[in-house]
Parts: structure tokens; sequence; C-alpha cells
């Protein structure tokens, strides 16, 4: 059986001590690529260099929404050049976040759109990452016509409208490790709705580990436990669930 974590954080200094571990847990439990996200200019430095020394390993690179305080000119140029690395598939996450508001909502503005310009010119998906900023991150995708290029919609935790919203325009829904929380009911009728055709599987590591090992750093290795939670919600089985993600993944991302 052969999954694909959609989305990590391996540069993150979590995993400073025992990476070498980490990855050969995630090669035993069938983890066949990890796709670990860089959202400043230094973490997109250390997600490309973790993909071009492990074969398996990609980059997605993107200024987060946290950090849109510091995008200028001057780093979007730097982007620029970072995310024409051929082992870069996507520009994110970006997007917004108006719960935390860490950069201020002009800034957030700005990095969001000029970042899907970037993404159009390169000609690499978006990776959303939104939080108490629906509307607003749906607003930007449709007036900057983020929809064409194609994407995933982060760590979703909309409805169903939303997603099928998501889904018709092009999207795919990614799923975490909140998905095997006991209070995520919202989020388990809506799995059981949409089709694995539009679906994605991702762990955020080191955050939000899924039951039965909540509590702890999350690794990729424990994305085997969201797929068991989606195939359990769909009635099918883990190899099915596993199967239809990984090609999911690897047409979106364009990864052999």
């Amino acid at each position: 059986m052969i999954l694909v974590d959609t989305h990590a954080h391996l540069d993150m200094p979590q995993f400073g001590r025992d990476l070498e571990e980490v990855l050969a847990r995630s090669r035993e439990r069938g983890i066949a690529e990890i796709i670990t996200i860089g959202t400043d200019i230094s973490s997109i430095k250390k997600a490309i260099a973790l993909a071009e020394k492990y074969h398996f390993i990609w980059a997605a690179v993107g200024i987060h929404p946290h950090d849109a305080k510091t995008f200028n000119k001057s780093s979007y140029l730097m982007l620029k050049e970072l995310a024409s690395h051929e082992k870069v598939v996507a520009i994110g996450e970006v997007g917004l976040d108006f719960y935390r508001n860490l950069s201020p909502h002009e800034k957030q503005l700005y990095a969001f759109k000029s970042q899907i310009n970037l993404a159009r010119e390169l000609g690499k998906p978006l990776i959303i990452h939104c939080r108490d900023a629906i509307s607003e991150v749906w607003q930007v995708l449709k007036e900057e016509n983020g929809f064409s290029l194609g994407g995933v919609w982060h760590c979703f935790s909309g409805d169903v409208v939303l997603a099928n919203a998501c889904i018709k325009e092009g999207f795919f829904i990614s799923i975490g490790g909140i998905i095997t929380f006991p209070k995520a009911e919202k989020l388990r009728a809506l799995v059981k709705e949409i089709s694995l055709e539009h679906t994605l599987l991702e762990t955020d590591a080191p955050f939000l580990a899924p039951v039965p090992m909540r509590g702890k750093r999350n690794e990729p290795s424990f994305l085997y436990f969201i797929a068991e939670e989606v195939a359990k919600i769909k009635q099918k089985a883990v190899s099915e669930v596993a199967k239809k993600t990984t090609e999911n993944a690897r047409y979106l991302f364009k990864i052999t």
C-alpha cells in the first residue's frame, strides 16, 4: 500500500534531532512521497535542500500569511528564483489567516495575490491556507483567476457546500488528522459526502497528530491513521483510499 503525505513541515526544529528515523518510519509505513512546505524564505531554502537530498521528498514554497508582513518586491523575486527549482511542485501554503492576524490584512492580501500570479507564471498549482477568511480567500481566487491553476485547500475545515464549490472549480480537498478527533463530526460528514476522486491526505506534521497519536509530535508515518479513518467513514478498504489519493496527489503535483 502506497500513500503520499501532501503536506508536512520537515524543516521545522521538531525534526532537528531524528529526521532520518522519521523518514525511515515513513518509508516502512508505505509513504512513497512527502511534500514538505516552506513558509518563509529561510524554511523554503531548507525545504528545497531536503527535496534535493531525498528522491521521495518534494517541496512546495510560499510566504505563509503569518509572514506576509515581510513580503515585498525583493522577497517576491527571491521566491520566484527558488520556486523555479525542478523539485518545487506547488506554490504554498499561501492564503489568508484572519484568526491569528500575525500580519495586517492588507499585507496578507497583497502577498496572496502576488503569489497566485507567480504560480500562474511558473505553471504550478496552489496550496491554500485559510482560517477565518473563507469568503475573502474565495473572492481573491475568483478575482485573480486562481482556480484555473488547480490546487488544494489545505487542512480543509469548511462545510459540504464549500467543499463542493471548491471541487466544481477543480480544487482538491485535503484531509488531515482532525478527521480522527472525537468532535470532528462535521468533517466526517463532509468526507462521507465527497468523492475520493477529489480527496488528498496530509499530516501537517509536526502538528495535528491523529488519534491514536494525538498529543505527540506528528510525523508522515501517521498518515496511515488518517487513511484508515477515511476508509472507515466511506466504508471502503484502506488500500482503495490509499490508491486513489496517491493517484490524485501525483496528478496534481506531477510527481512520479
